[in-house]
């Protein structure tokens, strides 16, 4: 069995076991670092709201140590450039943990400014510019890892177009005045199906025979299809509340 199985296995196991713990001591109580306004996400609040509190003591120990959001944009970015190394070299499965482990920043840069009380426009500029900076460098690693079959690029390709077209009509939407956070395919779903495709692609495409890459470029599909019907809904979605 990989290593990689191993871990996965041993952190859903971690997870899965976790939950009905938070079921039963802070499921439903208020979280003070929640946004009031969050968008949806495709595995519902409870998902999302266990991952805070999951994530809860590596929090607590940035506050005592009083790091910085930016110290995780940051990280984030380094996340999304090591993702995509190690995609362009063929490891996907580095690849895959690297692209979770820039989303757990992503999630952790907010949490902590909230909690220092330092959020501001500053910080809401870097974290999203940052963020696209991350993307990036994930999908170059794709895009070079693919560079042998047009189809595979026209998917990276489309899936990093989509993505930053999801993030850019929201932009536009509230530079006039229009809160969008609708649609399927935001930032927390498509880091979750290409990491864990990164991560389950060689064990799949070795037990089905497939070549290697498989299960990850039908993903990147699902992302490229997603984002770009995510962006043009946003687009509908924002004019005809300026119309």
């Amino acid at each position: 069995m990989r290593s990689d199985l191993l871990v996965l296995l041993g952190i859903l196991a971690v997870a899965f076991g976790s939950m009905p713990v938070y079921g039963a001591r802070a499921a439903g109580r208020r979280d003070p670092l929640e946004v009031a306004q969050r968008g949806s996400f495709v595995l519902g609040s409870f998902v999302r709201n266990w991952f805070y509190w999951f994530i809860g003591p590596v929090e607590r120990v940035s506050l005592a140590l009083r790091m910085s959001p930016t110290a995780y944009n940051l990280l984030g970015v380094a996340f999304g450039v090591a993702a995509g190394v190690a995609f362009a070299t063929g490891e996907l499965g580095l690849g895959g943990w690297a692209v979770l482990l820039g989303g757990a920043a992503d999630v952790l840069d907010g949490r902590i400014a909230r909690a220092q009380d330092v959020e501001g426009p500053r910080g809401a500029f870097l974290d999203s510019t940052l963020d696209r900076f991350a993307e990036v460098g994930a999908f170059v690693g794709l895009a070079v890892y693919f560079q042998a079959s047009t189809p595979a690029l026209v998917a990276v390709a489309s899936g990093l177009g989509g993505s930053l077209l999801v993030s850019y009509a929201r932009a536009r939407g509230e530079s006039v005045g229009v809160v969008c956070k609708v649609g399927v395919m935001q930032r927390a779903e498509r880091l979750l199906l290409i990491g864990f495709g990164g991560i389950l692609d060689p064990m799949v495409a070795g037990a089905r025979g497939w070549p290697e890459g498989t299960l990850l470029l039908a993903l990147l599909v699902l992302v490229a299809v997603g984002t770009i019907g995510t962006a043009a809904y946003r687009t509908v979605w924002i004019a005809r509340r300026l119309g």
